[in-house]
């Protein structure tokens, strides 16, 4: 009976009684090709735009593991080049398991599977695990299960059936079981889904739009406690005040006002309130201001330095509230384009 090789590295049978003379050299054969299975790393060029069929011979051929052995029975593969058309690089139709490099430039494609069978897009630039039962070849890196990790951070896309790390940092989609993230959009499924921050102790869990963009909450919500930002200084009322918006819904003056003043409401010195709001929209502020035995008050009211007309509560302020404290609330609505209604009202603490 002749020798035979075996269906997946090609190794060489010798049948008993054959070879003799170069039986051991056979033997080296197949170690190399062995050798080369589990340890050995090929580069392979692909460049163009025609399909590629790795190189597979039976051990017979693998003289010298380092240089002569073929490139499918590689364990890891480098593919090169410039692609100028969307190709597929084949492998024996067998099963088997690579680490795989796509090395490539250009815009077009790779796909790497059996011979006759159905491959995996490899992405450009990264490196992957697949393996093959001889038909389908099998991207391991695309269909995880779960994953607990310290961070994660991609210039793709992220997908398994749950992701649990202390930073998911993606470029890409993220998606999974309970957790599927575009671009734009964080949905989080399920019937009671939930952001919660459990490290640490009383820890604080910040949203942070971009910019002067804001946080908008779609349907009703339930607010078990809320600590809203206070800006105080020791300013005192005078001239025109300029309340900015941006940097919190209230002013809390600590000195006496000195004269009556204009109140200004604006987003800040560069950012008006019609760019912050939509039409539809409004902003409720509160001016807190001391006052001494000579009281003043706010007889100028402006958005973004243009004069409006509140509906004052029980009428305009004629005059400030000796000894006391005096708290302005301002509501403006956005009607139209730099246009607001804005109900306002006085009220003294004494």
């Amino acid at each position: 009976m002749p020798s035979s090789f075996t269906s997946r590295l090609k190794l060489e049978r010798q049948a008993s009684g054959e070879n003799s003379g170069t039986w051991g050299n056979l033997v080296n054969y197949v170690f190399n090709r062995i050798d080369s299975s589990v340890k050995g790393y090929q580069s392979v060029s692909v460049a163009g735009s025609s399909n590629v069929t790795l190189t597979s011979n039976v051990s017979t051929s693998n003289t010298d593991d380092s240089s002569t052995d073929d490139q499918v029975h590689n364990a890891v593969l480098e593919f090169t080049g410039a692609l100028t058309g969307d190709i597929h690089v084949f492998t024996d139709a067998v099963e088997t398991k690579y680490i795989v490099f796509n090395n490539t430039t250009g815009s077009q494609t790779l796909t790497f599977g059996p011979t006759g069978g159905t491959g995996v897009t490899l992405k450009q630039g990264a490196k992957t695990i697949v393996y093959t039962d001889g038909t389908t070849m099998v991207d391991v890196m695309a269909d995880l299960g779960d994953i607990a990790m310290t961070s994660v951070t991609s210039s793709g896309n992220v997908a398994g059936t749950n992701i649990n790390g202390s930073a998911v940092i993606s470029t890409g989609n993220v998606s999974g079981t309970n957790l599927i993230a575009t671009s734009d959009t964080v949905d989080i499924q399920g019937s009671s889904p939930a952001i919660i921050a459990t490290n640490g102790t009383n820890t604080d869990l910040t949203l942070t739009p971009n910019g002067y963009g804001l946080v908008t909450f779609n349907g009703g919500g339930k607010i078990q406690q809320l600590a809203e930002k206070v800006n105080t200084s020791a300013t005192a009322a005078t001239g025109t005040i300029n309340f900015d918006a941006i940097d919190g819904a209230i002013q809390n003056f600590t000195s006496n006002a000195s004269a009556n003043w204009t109140f200004n409401l604006r987003g800040n010195s560069t950012v008006t309130l019609d760019s912050l709001l939509d039409t539809g929209e409004s902003i409720t502020v509160a001016h807190v201001v001391p006052q001494g035995a000579t009281p003043y008050y706010a007889n100028v009211i402006q958005i973004d330095g243009s004069a409006v007309t509140p509906k004052w509560q029980g009428g305009a302020p004629t005059a400030g509230t000796a000894d006391s404290t005096d708290s302005y609330t301002y509501t403006a609505i956005k009607t139209a384009a730099n246009t607001y209604t804005v109900l306002a009202s006085l009220t003294a603490f004494e």
